[in-house]
């Protein structure tokens, strides 16, 4: 019998942890894998969302590069970076993630207990929120938090998932037409999810999004605390 080669080794520490989860969710929403078994890439216009990945992963000495993209809002240059790591890919496999995901991804095989740090790296790649005063009743400010996919198969497990963890439903709006599906939850239900998902101070987030939740909360005298 011929000699066995040495195991592969990866360059990613494949343990769950908060940050390990939210680096699972930037991939769900931003990342890819590639076709050959190997390669795992990840994009984003904020370099601190680049930056937030690599340390969740344990990856700083991982070169960011750039790279051209066009949408319908012209072309424009966006940060990105690529690794190899056969193990941490077939991970991946297994707990859901494939090559060409974006409109067949379904369940993603998170431990419950990490996965509101996970849907928070699902939100800081595809999510938002939207918030105004409604115009109908004086003082009246309305805000909802949106997750947004173009798998109605990942929506509806994030719906399922959410309303496990709080007991909360959410609705869904889309029909696919426009290759995307929306998760929205309005204000009572979103006191209820927001601070779910922050539940810490020092917890790896994008800071504008965070930012903008937190001025958003103030207006009605509320905190990501409460």
């Amino acid at each position: 019998m011929g000699k066995r080669g040495p195991k592969p080794k990866g360059k990613v520490k494949i343990e769950w942890s908060p940050n390990f989860a939210y680096a699972v969710g930037l991939l769900v929403s931003d990342g890819s894998l590639s076709k050959n078994g190997r390669h795992i890439v990840f994009t984003s216009k904020d370099i601190e969302q680049i930056k937030n990945f690599t340390q969740a992963l344990g990856l700083q000495s991982i070169s960011i590069g750039y790279t051209k993209c066009s949408d319908k809002y012209g072309s424009r240059t966006i940060t990105r970076v690529q690794f190899g790591d056969v193990l941490f890919y077939q991970f991946l496999l297994k707990i859901g993630l494939m090559s060409n995901k974006s409109k067949v991804i379904g369940e993603v095989k998170v431990p419950g207990e990490y996965f509101f740090d996970f849907l928070r790296g699902v939100f800081d790649g595809d999510g938002c929120t939207h918030s105004y005063f409604d115009p109908r009743w004086k003082s009246s400010f309305m805000f909802y938090t949106i997750f947004t996919s173009s798998s109605l198969a990942h929506i509806l497990w994030l719906q399922k998932s959410i309303r496990v963890g709080l007991q909360i439903k959410g609705h869904i709006t889309g029909n696919g037409i426009r290759s995307a599906y929306q998760l929205k939850y309005a204000k009572a239900d979103s006191l209820k999810l927001l601070p779910k998902m922050y539940s810490g101070k020092d917890l790896l987030c994008l800071g504008r999004k965070r930012l903008k939740i937190e001025q958003m909360l103030r207006t009605i005298g509320r905190s990501l605390n409460d």
